[in-house]
């Protein structure tokens, strides 16, 4: 789409257009398309049901803000979702940050998160139509007073009078300063712009936090920063280097949306044992920041196996940072008695999870055919090296 083409969907033609293609059916569009063409600009027609489409895409992300929001494909694709932004903008105002750089802003989804926790924006990105876009959601939302858009290359702005920077940086190929249109990137020298780039206008700042990729290797976090790891809803969503904040620890496990934190990073790996009466499985956050030991010491518990993050115990406890299941087998991985169980036990419900295991669950299930109205969770693994298979049920709270 064009930039011109944007700014005339923002005009009333182009809302009357936008209305029209509000919540048509995917088996319509063909039609509508037709229908509209015959009295408006094929480019503006396409523009219009295109950003019907991206809302209804952006839904998950932004829920009824994205009814009045616009997007661009790269927009939708890498924008934070509202509950981690959300959260992020928490953080910024109980340091007591008013005034914020947003660096590489996209579509302005932290922008907007910031502004609605009171702190004044000032957001960059270079690419022009991100900007209009960003710029236009911010009026939409009615938070065009706190939220100041420039197009720009983020390495020429002045970081004099912010109270903090955040930084976005593209995280796969193909981008030209505004949002990625390739694959994914793993070296963070590579994002554009570099970490290098970005930890150095973190410490200009008195607080920063710069957004990078979960796999993130933990060498690579910069000596001063706390690292987070953020989950919502049990899938791990980003990672975060926060500048300033003067950590007592170098790690940290987010879990949304209860928003649950957990600190740590120091503690040795725990010791593995024999599987017990339960098994928990950490959160991917907590994996990810290294904290299985420091979930272990709370449950009094031991690893199955000195690879795999999974903890067993005798005793159940409650915990928001992992998940427990009560384990009724321990059994040497073999299909013909995994069948001959599941069948046994009428179980037509099989949840499958592994680690540290090469089969493929899609596979297995396939294989195993399941029948009957019971259902059961089994988890592929290793317990003392050897391959296994746990059968259980996860606990109800």
């Amino acid at each position: 789409m064009e930039i011109e083409t944007f700014r005339t969907l923002l005009t009333d033609r182009g809302q009357t257009l936008l209305e029209e293609a509000r919540g048509h059916a995917p088996g319509e569009e063909l039609a509508l398309l037709t229908r509209l063409r015959r009295e408006h600009p094929p480019e503006l027609v396409s523009a219009a049901v295109g950003q019907a489409r991206l809302r209804q895409r952006a839904a998950a992300k932004f829920g009824a803000d994205a009814e009045r929001m616009y997007f661009t494909p790269d927009g939708v694709e890498q924008a934070t979702r509202t509950s981690v932004a959300q959260w992020r903008a928490r953080r910024f105002a109980d340091l007591g940050v008013r005034r914020l750089a947003d660096l590489c802003s996209g579509v302005g989804g932290d922008a907007i998160a910031l502004a609605r926790a009171g702190i004044s924006v000032l957001a960059v990105d270079r690419d022009p139509l991100t900007c209009a876009v960003a710029e236009a959601n911010a009026a939409a939302l009615g938070l065009a007073e706190l939220i100041e858009q420039r197009c720009a290359d983020v390495a020429g702005i002045a970081l004099d009078g912010f109270d903090a920077v955040f930084v976005d940086p593209a995280r796969r190929g193909g981008r030209g300063g505004g949002r990625a249109t390739g694959g994914r990137i793993f070296d963070p020298e590579a994002y554009s712009p570099p970490l290098s780039w970005a930890v150095g206008a973190a410490r200009r700042a008195p607080f920063a936090a710069l957004k990078v990729a979960p796999g993130i290797p933990h060498d690579a976090v910069p000596p001063e920063a706390e690292a987070e790891w953020v989950s919502d809803g049990g899938d791990v969503k980003e990672a975060v280097l926060w500048f300033g904040t003067a950590a007592g620890q170098p790690h940290r496990a987010t879990l949304l949306p209860a928003g649950a934190s957990l600190t740590g990073g120091r503690l040795p790996d725990p010791e593995p044992g024999p599987v017990r009466r339960y098994l928990y499985e950490p959160d991917g956050a907590v994996i990810r920041a290294h904290l299985v030991a420091e979930v272990a010491e709370q449950l009094d518990a031991t690893l199955i196996d000195p690879t795999i993050a999974y903890l067993t115990t005798d005793r159940l406890r409650p915990t928001p940072y992992a998940t427990a299941y009560e384990i009724g087998d321990v059994l040497p991985f073999g299909l013909k008695k995994l069948k001959a169980l599941l069948r046994e036990r009428g179980v037509g419900t099989v949840v499958i999870k592994k680690r540290g295991s090469a089969i493929e669950p899609e596979e297995l299930r396939r294989r195993l055919k399941p029948e009957g109205v019971n259902s059961c969770t089994v988890f592929l693994t290793r317990v003392a090296g050897a391959p296994t298979m746990l059968l259980g049920q996860p606990v109800r709270a």
